[in-house]
């Protein structure tokens, strides 16, 4: 799997990492347990299997539009087995333009359907594997403030090496 990814301000990312370590020292599942180097607060544009020809070119031409100004705030909790919280992530219609013009750039690739624009929840990961009587003490934990800030870079993530590569 690859995916296209946008990464926050030194602002946004300190406010989900402090999150992620209140979460972890109340003993709730957090992100912050995942060490691997590529672990980092995000938010996912898009997921495939495989960029199909002229993907990264066309993505890049959806990037120029970053920076893009948002507001964190809001939980979301996505059941089922993921059982993951997240913060919600409000970037008006530049973020969903944004977002549409890299789902259409990845148009011929097996792409996880979740990220197609009339469904996709914008969000930035807090916790994994949470149980769903565990969510009052994680929202309690975390706190719902508003946090503005930008998402001003991308990259994408690879599933099969675990790496990660900027995008232009």
């Amino acid at each position: 799997m690859r995916t296209v990814e946008l990464l926050g301000d030194a602002g946004l990312e300190e406010a989900v990492r402090a999150a992620w370590r209140r979460l972890d020292e109340a003993g709730l599942p957090s992100l912050a347990r995942h060490r691997h180097p590529t672990n980092r607060p995000h938010l996912t544009l898009a997921s495939v299997a495989e960029f199909p020809p002229g993907a990264t070119e066309a993505i890049g031409r959806a990037l120029r539009g970053l920076p893009v100004l948002v507001q964190l705030g809001g939980l979301h909790f996505f059941g089922g087995r993921a059982g993951m919280l997240a913060w919600a992530v409000d970037g008006g219609e530049a973020l969903r333009d944004l977002q549409a013009q890299v789902w259409s750039a990845l148009d011929g690739a097996a792409r996880n359907p979740l990220h197609e624009p009339a469904v996709w929840t914008p969000h930035i990961s807090l916790a994994r594997r949470l149980s769903p009587d565990q969510v009052p003490l994680a929202g309690q934990v975390t706190g719902e403030s508003v946090r503005d800030g930008k998402l001003d870079r991308a990259r994408s993530y690879d599933s099969l090496t675990r790496t990660v590569r900027p995008l232009p």
